[in-house]
């Protein structure tokens, strides 16, 4: 399920993304108290998470391959943001880089989020 969500433009950086996303969490979900990260994001993002601490006590773990590994490795933390990205791209309209507007992916994106969580409880509901 999708806490937050922050689309930018595709020349930005994921890693100044990721920094307007934890700007974006300062005053919401005062619960959460873990971030994982895939490891390109360690530098700025370790700075951003303290930026959180006066609201909430959470920390940032990162999520690395172990040494010396070549070629597909699970990971299972970083297996399910990889698992929602292939969700979420079965649906047509965010397939597809047609969107000019970086709010309307944005919104696009909670309404495919809200479609799965709504099929997934109507499934618990008619076991």
């Amino acid at each position: 399920m999708l806490r937050a969500v922050v689309v930018t433009a595709a020349s930005r950086q994921d890693r100044d993304g990721a920094l307007s996303l934890l700007a974006s969490l300062r005053h919401r979900f005062s619960r959460m108290r873990l971030i994982w990260a895939d490891q390109a994001y360690a530098g700025d993002l370790i700075a951003g998470v303290w930026a959180l601490r006066p609201w909430r006590n959470v920390r940032l773990a990162i999520v690395k391959r172990p040494e010396g590994t070549r070629g597909f490795l699970f990971l299972p933390k970083r297996w399910i943001v990889e698992r929602t990205f292939a969700w979420l791209g079965r649906y047509r309209r965010l397939s597809k880089d047609d969107e000019s507007v970086t709010q309307t992916r944005a919104t696009m994106l909670r309404v495919a989020m809200i479609h799965l969580m709504v099929r997934r409880l109507v499934r618990m509901t008619c076991d």
